[in-house]
């Protein structure tokens, strides 16, 4: 619980930081050093040798791990405005499979010199260091798409842009800046538009999608420290006596379904409804659903399997929908020179919630 606090307070002391920066140099600064804090700090928490070393480590790697904000600001301005749902579907989809593929991982690879005795030795590097095989697995792939993010295009030089020279031109950079229909926005006698932080603190819009976005986000991060606890946790004290790699089972099997979900139906439910109700519906639907696990952790057997599996899969399903709509209000409501620091502002609010949330729900 404490190393999930710690990173969520590093993240918070300097979400609003980063997203300066990416208004100011840039998107694709911000996302690269990311991805690489996440390839060292990551790395050197699956070799900390105490627990200082790995409060540390992650607090470290929340701080300079700013790369969520402009990702999200990213998405908006590299879609036209008909496809900015796709755009952010994917980066919560993203999220929220990490969120469950990270503890299935961990499931599967953590321990492996107890696990997989017949390929990791306990004198190895692997079993002196229990969970530094997931970290080392993690930290790879991190690599690997800092590799890539090389070749991303730069997005914010579109907004400076002072001279269009036809039509479709002015029609990409409208695009570009993703704002919504009916949106008026102040400027100077140079046609610049305001970018102050005070200015951002009085959006309404974004403030009440950013207020919703920080107490959804402590249930949600609450509800994911917690639910593998219970599952591992013996039919005596109301859990499911479930093992390691079956709740790795469980996360992997509802983060194919959340891909499928976000990436095919929940653009056409946008589209449809907007996102307002369908994150109305999918939080009322939520508070029903977490009501039935009690009576779920009294089945067991196959039965157990198809619901606990059922169940994951919709509160996730639920919880990104909630978070894509949040994501695509708070984009819709400020311009692009201000959207960095805005996305910054809603990760300062959201990681000091997420911090609580992994004490608070521990205790409880």
């Amino acid at each position: 619980m404490s190393k999930g606090s710690s990173f969520m307070i590093g993240r918070a002391l300097t979400s609003v930081f980063w997203g300066i920066v990416a208004d100011r140099y840039g998107r694709k600064p911000v996302i690269l050093l990311g991805t690489l804090a996440v390839v060292i700090f990551n790395t050197l928490f699956g070799l900390s040798v105490n627990f200082w070393m790995a409060i540390i480590t992650r607090f470290l790697l929340g701080s300079l791990n700013g790369l969520l904000g402009p990702i999200k600001a990213y998405a908006v301005e590299i879609f036209r405005a008909e496809y900015q749902a796709l755009g952010l579907s994917t980066v919560s989809t993203a999220w929220g499979i990490g969120l469950i593929i990270g503890p299935a991982l961990g499931g599967f690879l953590a321990q492996p010199a107890e696990k997989y005795p017949n390929l990791f030795s306990k004198d190895s590097l692997f079993g002196r260091f229990p969970y530094f095989l997931p970290c080392f697995c993690i930290s790879l792939f991190a690599l690997v798409v800092s590799i890539v993010s090389c070749w991303l295009p730069e997005t914010l030089h579109v907004h400076n842009e002072k001279k269009t020279s036809s039509n479709d031109s002015y029609d990409a950079l409208e695009a570009a800046t993703g704002a919504s229909k009916g949106d008026e926005t102040r400027t100077d006698d140079k046609g610049r538009k305001p970018s102050s932080n005070e200015s951002l603190l009085k959006n309404w819009p974004l403030m009440s999608s950013i207020i919703v976005y920080c107490i959804f986000s402590l249930h949600d991060m609450a509800y994911t420290e917690i639910f593998s606890l219970w599952a591992e946790s013996s039919r005596k004290l109301g859990g499911l006596g479930y093992t390691t790699e079956d709740v790795g089972e469980v996360l992997a099997i509802s983060g194919f379904s959340l891909l499928v979900f976000q990436l095919s139906l929940y653009p056409y439910m946008e589209r449809i409804l907007g996102p307002i109700p369908v994150a109305r519906i999918s939080a009322v639907i939520s508070i029903l659903l977490l009501s039935s696990y009690p009576f779920i952790a009294m089945l067991s057997g196959l039965g157990l399997s198809i619901l606990i599996n059922c169940a994951s899969i919709m509160k996730n399903v639920f919880s990104v929908s909630i978070i894509t709509g949040l994501f695509i209000l708070q984009n819709n409501a400020v311009d692009q020179n201000q959207r960095g620091a805005a996305n910054g502002i809603s990760m300062t609010g959201m990681s000091l919630f997420k911090a609580v949330g992994p004490a608070g729900g521990g205790a409880m």
